[in-house]
């Protein structure tokens, strides 16, 4: 399998107010990118999974990532 990289655009709603967010991972598809948001801002932001609203997963090319530690993985391979 070969991993790829993904853009996640969503929100999030903590203490009443919804907060919007966009992460780029690395994943096998697009299941596993949805629990590593859910595990990440479910950590981070101490929020649960009903109020994490994933809007939008696309595959982009590794030289499209804006988060330098997934381009630079990506692309060392």
């Amino acid at each position: 399998m070969e991993v790829k990289v993904f853009r996640v655009r969503g929100t999030f709603e903590r203490l009443g107010k919804k907060q919007s967010f966009t992460k780029e991972y690395r994943a096998l598809n697009e299941e596993h990118v949805k629990e590593l948001v859910y595990s990440e801002i479910g950590s981070k932001h101490v929020v649960p999974r009903t109020k994490i609203w994933i809007e939008s997963i696309e595959e982009i090319s590794p030289e499209e990532a804006e988060n330098m530690v997934v381009r630079r993985l990506s692309l060392q391979l």
